[in-house]
């Protein structure tokens, strides 16, 4: 059974130009998109978000790494 998690995101979403939009995901470094159209932008962030998180998640098993907490 595969447990679905909501999670928040901040995107910032720029006009550029005649080339469409770009936008890119605050808490997630390095993780943009860009598209033609507003909606298109925001369609294919969301999906660059879910793969970066994907990968994330790859890194971890790989390397066996270890969580820790942090109050902020």
């Amino acid at each position: 059974m595969t447990v679905m998690v909501t999670q928040t995101y901040h995107i910032l979403l720029k006009l550029k130009g005649k080339e469409g939009f770009v936008v890119r995901c605050l808490e997630l470094p390095g993780c943009l998109s860009e598209g033609q159209t507003k909606e298109e932008a925001l369609k294919n962030i969301h999906d660059a978000i879910r793969l970066y998180l994907d990968d994330i998640k790859k890194e971890v098993k790989r390397k066996k790494a270890r969580p820790i907490k942090v109050n902020v």
